[in-house]
């Protein structure tokens, strides 16, 4: 018996599409029934765009009958995060004082999606203001991880992360400034890459002001997707330009050939965390799936990650603090304040001085990673150096804060020194889903999709045995 069609990927949809194998309107059926089935437990998609999408998905049918093909990806269903604008809908970032802030426009991501042919079915949950690593909030409440109700989805792009495990189509679009594509990607077993700071156009047309210095240099917009190929396709698509962002790079997708064999660095050391045994026994698997590709895997130290990840928290954590964390106060919830307060204590913020010479430092951290990339293009890493935590883990306290962010320091620290990196499923650790991450020179993230389609052909897409349960 043929898959439902909500469980192909995009790749295999937009094909069938254009093939005529079925109709955008079948394949929009197939999951608007996915998610009305499944979504009122999960809380993942909390805009229900789908009777729209299901209208959009008729026109879809009719162009294609005509001979009109909008994109590469006609007809397929696709979700975006509630962070970022989409014109007549809300943008409210989690937080109830927002609910009725509503984009005049779309994003570049957004605008990028629906000129490939994508249809928006939903717009999906964040904690407020998109700086938890779990998702809840008092506007839509908790989004619930589909493998264990108890865990957490990850976040801030929880919404996207258990939308995408879960079936309610095959790209769903979030963010990272600190891992928030990432932890979703392991705590919900499917895959996802950080691009290079640049790469993705990126504005919010309902913004009242620039967003700070470090949150340009370090934010991203990005995808999560069960497959590999999927990935590969949705952040070439977000990845064309758009005037409205004056830093984008038109930096060609697919870079220069590289020597083979490709060198590969892997890392296992914890820096003093007590990683978990099977998350180190996943790496020693990685790297020999990716030697046994034809990759010349050397275990070696990259240059400090525990410095730019102190630094994330000293530096960047001291610009939230003047221009974002007064959000929090005014409109956010105690939770939320709680937690900021903890990301404050956490390793000490600069003053005004500090920050200056803390960006200025910045730049010889990540020269010193840009000198290692050139000779090893690849970096395998941990991510979450321990197993996928409670839903509400760091609201209960700062000692739980402190361990989550210091377990997942190859994370934040990665996005402190602005390099691409892409986390992706290695199977199940204590009955949940965990990952690795592959770290890649700037504006390489092909090289990085390539190592990370290596290692799902070896596991196969995680997803499939969620739905089999």
């Amino acid at each position: 018996m043929a898959d439902p069609l909500w469980q192909l990927s995009a790749c295999d949809l937009a094909h069938g599409i254009r093939g005529r194998q079925f109709s955008c309107t079948e394949v929009m059926r197939s999951v608007v029934d996915r998610i009305n089935a499944t979504n009122a437990d999960l809380n993942a998609i909390v805009f229900d765009l789908t009777n729209d999408a299901l209208k959009e998905a008729d026109r879809a049918d009719d162009d294609l009958a005509a001979g009109r093909l909008r994109g590469a990806l006609h007809g397929v269903p696709v979700t975006i995060k509630e962070n970022v604008d989409q014109q007549g809908q809300p943008t409210p970032n989690g937080l109830p004082a927002f609910r009725g802030l509503v984009a005049p426009d779309d994003a570049p991501i957004v605008r990028n999606l629906k000129n490939a042919g994508a249809i928006v079915v939903g717009r999906t949950n964040t904690p407020e203001l998109s700086m938890r690593l779990t998702t809840d909030n008092p506007l839509h409440g908790r989004t619930v991880n589909p493998w264990d109700r108890d865990a957490s989805p990850g976040g801030s792009s929880g919404g996207a992360g258990a939308a995408c495990a879960a079936g309610f189509g095959p790209i769903h679009h979030g963010n990272d400034i600190g891992g928030s594509l990432r932890y979703p990607a392991f705590c919900c077993g499917v895959a996802t890459v950080k691009p290079t700071p640049g790469r993705v156009p990126a504005w919010n047309p309902s913004a009242t002001a620039e967003r700070a210095m470090l949150a340009q240099l370090m934010s991203v917009q990005g995808a999560i997707c069960r497959e590999v190929r999927d990935v590969r396709l949705a952040t070439e698509i977000m990845s064309k330009g758009d005037p409205r962002d004056p830093w984008w790079v038109p930096a060609p997708f697919v870079g220069e050939p590289i020597a083979k064999p490709i060198r590969v660095a892997v890392t296992r050391n914890p820096h003093g965390f007590p990683i978990h045994p099977d998350i180190d026994r996943a790496i020693v698997r990685v790297a020999g799936w990716l030697a046994d590709a034809g990759y010349a895997v050397d275990e070696v130290e990259p240059p400090p990650i525990a410095e730019p990840a102190r630094a994330w928290f000293q530096v960047a954590v001291a610009e939230m603090h003047a221009l974002l964390f007064p959000m929090a106060q005014q409109f956010g919830s105690r939770t939320i304040q709680n937690i900021l307060g903890y990301y404050e204590r956490m390793e000490g913020i600069v003053d005004p001085d500090g920050y200056m010479r803390g960006i200025a430092d910045r730049t010889r951290m990540t020269r010193a990673w840009n000198v290692f990339l050139d000779v090893h293009p690849l970096v395998v890493t941990p991510f979450l150096m321990r197993p996928t935590f409670p839903w509400d883990y760091d609201a209960r306290g700062f000692e739980q804060t402190r361990e989550l962010f210091t377990a997942g320091m190859y994370s934040h620290g990665i996005n402190y020194l602005g390099l691409p990196a892409g986390v992706l499923p290695v199977g199940l650790v204590e009955a949940l889903p965990a990952g690795v991450q592959i770290i890649g020179r700037r504006f390489r993230e092909d090289l990085i999709l390539d190592a990370m389609q290596v290692v799902e052909d070896q596991v196969g897409v995680l997803a499939k045995t969620l739905w089999r349960r």
